[in-house]
């Protein structure tokens, strides 16, 4: 379980086209301005940032016709991102490792001049730790099926799914395949907001009877 941040009120945020999940990771290439100084500053405090996931806009800031540069829009539920490990291969590029955190909810955004959201947010409650139940057992095993095939000549850093592993809690299990079916990622946003795991779960085996990966049981 991530180490809960204690009274974070406002913090810069990485809007992304996909939503970061609980212990999920995330893996970035920065090169924009307003970004690399904010990286580099967390970094080095061991501060945290946002990513919430854009409704509208890119993730590169791009001007647009008469009215300044593209509008950007964003979820008001996001994720904290813990930065676990940043190089830079070339001036004005970085590249960063970060693990999800806490979820939040935005109370409040405000962009910088050059081009930094940062937000006033309130902090969410993390999953409570709730085991397996027996009509759900079998998503535990299958995960770790897939797992083992992605791990076919991969190193171990780069496999999506890192230790330390809960194979038998609902949330972790459940965001986990949040991040590897093949979801669009509005699909995903819903998934990460439901403040129920089992409920998150559930929803995860529907997607997985739907593409015939998991029998479906049927009634009882």
């Amino acid at each position: 379980m991530q180490q809960q941040p204690q009274q974070v009120t406002e913090l810069p945020l990485f809007p992304l086209q996909a939503p970061l999940f609980p212990d999920g990771l995330l893996t970035l290439r920065v090169f924009e301005p307003r970004y690399l100084d904010m990286v580099r500053r967390c970094h080095s405090s061991g501060q945290l940032f946002g990513v919430v996931r854009l409704i509208e806009g890119g993730e590169v800031r791009r001007r647009g016709d008469e009215e300044g540069f593209v509008r950007e829009r964003f979820e008001t539920v996001g994720t904290l991102a813990h930065i676990t490990a940043l190089e830079s291969p070339q001036p004005g590029l970085l590249l960063l490792r970060c693990r999800g955190g806490q979820r939040f909810e935005l109370q409040r955004s405000t962009c910088l001049p050059h081009g930094l959201w940062m937000g006033q947010i309130q902090l969410l409650a993390d999953d409570v730790a709730l085991a397996l139940p027996p009509d759900l057992a079998p998503l535990a095993p299958l995960l770790q099926s897939l797992l083992h095939s992605l791990a076919q000549g991969a190193a171990d850093a780069d496999l999506p799914i890192q230790p330390p592993y809960r194979w038998q809690d609902c949330g972790w299990l459940a965001n986990r395949w949040s991040e590897l079916l093949p979801l669009t990622d509005a699909e995903r946003q819903h998934l990460m907001m439901s403040d129920s795991p089992l409920l998150r779960l559930e929803l995860v085996a529907d997607r997985l009877e739907q593409l015939g990966i998991l029998p479906d049981a049927g009634p009882g």
